[in-house]
C-alpha cells in the first residue's frame, strides 16, 4: 500500500500544480445544473489523474465526478474515488478553501485517502491500519466536552439558507468554509471538532475525507446513525453527515436529529 500512497501523493500534487495555472486567472466556467459549476481547471486536473492513476493500476476501476460513470467499476475489486478538484466554487471566487481528492477502496471501503490543498501546500494522507498524517505529522479527532464549547464545520450554502439557524444555540461556533473534503480534513487534524452536512453529499467529496477521519481515531456517519459504504450503484449518500471524534459525533447526531 505505500507504493499506492507514493503514487497517489505524487498525482495530487500535479494535479493541484495545474489547478494553479488557473487560479485568480482566465478559465471557461460552465454550469452543470443548480448551482454546480465546472471550470477548465476542474477538467484539466480529471484528465490528468484518470490518465495517471489508471495507467499505474490499470486493474482498478475509476469513479469520478467530473467522468462519465461506468457500472463497469462495480465489478472491481478496487476502485479509484477522485474529485480532481473539491470546492470550484471557492475556486472560482479565490478562496483557498480547495482540494485535490483522490481515495482507494476496496470491499466498499476506503483504505487509502489523500486531499492536497495547492495554495497552502497541505497534504492530508491515511493508509488503513497506519494512522493519518498532514504533511507527515501524525494528527487526531479532538474535541471539546460540551457541544456548547464545539467548533462546527458546516456548508456556507446551508449557512445562507438558514438550515442552521435551529442548531446554533447548542454549539460553540459553527464555522462556514467551501470543500466537503477540505473540511473533513481539517477535522480530522483536531482544527475543529465536527463536520457536518444536512444535505446530501456524493461519494467522491467525502471518500479520502472518512479514510482519514477513521484512521485519526474518528467515525463518519450518515442522519441515520449508519456508517458509509463505497463504490455503490447510487453514488449520492443522503440524507446528511457528521464526522468527527466518535464522542463528538454521537452528540452531534443527537442534537441533529431532534424532532
Amino acid at each position: 500500500m505505500i507504493a499506492e500512497l507514493d503514487i497517489v501523493v505524487q498525482a495530487a500534487r500535479e494535479a493541484g500544480g495545474i489547478i494553479m495555472k488557473y487560479y485568480q486567472a482566465d478559465y471557461e466556467i460552465r454550469d452543470k445544473g443548480y448551482h454546480n459549476p465546472v471550470t477548465t481547471a476542474d477538467k484539466e486536473s480529471d484528465l490528468y489523474l484518470k490518465t495517471a492513476l489508471t495507467e499505474s493500476k490499470p486493474d482498478y476501476g475509476w469513479l469520478s465526478e467530473e467522468s462519465v460513470d461506468s457500472k463497469e467499476r462495480l465489478k472491481r475489486d478496487r476502485i479509484w474515488v477522485v474529485d480532481p478538484l473539491d470546492g470550484t466554487k471557492e475556486f472560482i471566487e479565490g478562496i483557498p478553501h480547495f482540494v485535490v481528492s483522490i481515495a482507494l477502496v476496496e470491499d466498499r471501503i476506503p483504505i487509502l485517502g489523500v486531499l492536497y490543498n495547492p495554495v497552502t501546500g497541505e497534504t492530508f494522507s491515511a493508509v488503513k491500519g497506519t494512522g493519518a498524517f498532514l504533511n507527515g505529522s501524525p494528527i487526531h479527532c479532538e474535541t471539546k466536552n460540551s457541544p456548547s464549547e464545539m467548533v462546527i464545520l458546516n456548508s456556507r450554502s446551508e449557512t445562507r439558507r438558514g438550515l442552521w439557524e435551529p442548531y446554533k444555540k447548542y454549539f460553540g461556533e459553527l464555522k462556514p468554509i467551501g470543500s466537503v473534503a477540505y473540511k473533513l480534513g481539517l477535522t480530522a487534524a483536531g482544527q475543529a471538532d465536527i463536520f457536518a452536512s444536512l444535505r446530501p453529499k456524493n461519494e467522491w467529496d467525502i471518500c479520502a475525507g472518512a479514510c482519514l477521519i477513521r484512521e485519526a481515531g474518528g467515525k463518519l456517519i450518515n442522519l441515520n446513525g449508519k456508517n458509509i459504504s463505497f463504490n455503490q450503484e447510487k453514488t449520492l449518500i443522503e440524507p446528511g453527515l457528521i464526522a468527527g471524534d466518535d464522542t463528538a459525533v454521537d452528540k452531534t447526531y443527537k442534537i441533529l436529529t431532534r424532532n
